[in-house]
């Protein structure tokens, strides 16, 4: 079957051909096959290329990935002005439009540097973005790593399912630097105050664990603070944090 290149727009039989791993393309180009392909329910394009994952495991990623984003909705659910998202396809830029497992970002009305496009794309990078890692490590924590750093995701978290660590990393003065957790092994958000991970709760399965350090750092007063900032930004009255 005969195709034009990449970006034109039409084919012999009026129908784009299908992705394939590997494929070099535009970001217009990946979207129109995507589109045309609705059975795919995962394809990233990492700096121009297509990377299409293998079927998803329950133990090396579907549940963890489950832990991590009911961690993150647990913290939306506290918190005004922020939004999770599973799975969402992502408009970086030109070359690059992951799916995160996971991201957190400020709502665009409480001043986030994200924008909701007329088609529900997120447009730009999210504060926070994570995946969850088993046979793509070397993706997760190299090119997706390096576009994450240069189109400003200002966090980035990396559970390596396999050797059972979190990577969690800042944005700092154009680079990514390890975050460190705290005398209790309990990582904190520079991004999102409140946003605490047990990592020992997390990594042997204590749901329950896990969520009650988060709502601690829900409700301390820096917590507080950053709610009435957001809400604040957003031209609303400040507000207590209960």
């Amino acid at each position: 079957m005969a195709t034009t290149k990449p970006g034109a727009g039409s084919w012999s039989n009026g129908r784009p051909p299908p992705l394939e791993n590997g494929d070099r393309l535009t970001r217009i180009e990946f979207e129109r096959r995507y589109e045309a392909m609705p059975r795919v329910k995962k394809a990233e394009l990492i700096e121009g290329v297509v990377h299409m994952p293998s079927p998803v495991r329950i133990e090396r990623h579907s549940r963890p990935n489950s832990r991590l984003n009911g961690w993150l909705l647990f913290y939306e659910a506290g918190t005004i002005g922020v939004a999770t998202g599973c799975d969402a396809t992502t408009r970086l830029d030109t070359d690059n439009e992951p799916q995160p497992d996971g991201v957190l970002y400020i709502e665009p009305a409480f001043g986030g540097q994200v924008r909701i496009s007329a088609d529900d794309y997120i447009e730009g990078a999210p504060e926070l973005a994570v995946e969850v890692a088993a046979s793509n490590v070397s993706i997760a924590l190299n090119a997706k790593m390096n576009v994450y750093r240069r189109t400003g995701v200002r966090e980035y978290i990396v559970w390596r399912v396999l050797d059972q660590e979190i990577d969690w990393f800042v944005l700092r003065d154009g680079r990514y630097d390890r975050l460190r957790p705290d005398a209790e092994g309990v990582y904190r958000s520079e991004i999102f105050p409140g946003l605490w991970l047990d990592t020992a709760a997390l990594l042997r399965g204590d749901i329950a664990g896990m969520l009650a350090t988060v709502q601690r750092g829900i409700a301390s007063p820096e917590h507080g603070a950053f709610v009435d900032r957001l809400n604040a930004a957003s031209g609303g009255p400040p507000l207590t944090n209960e």
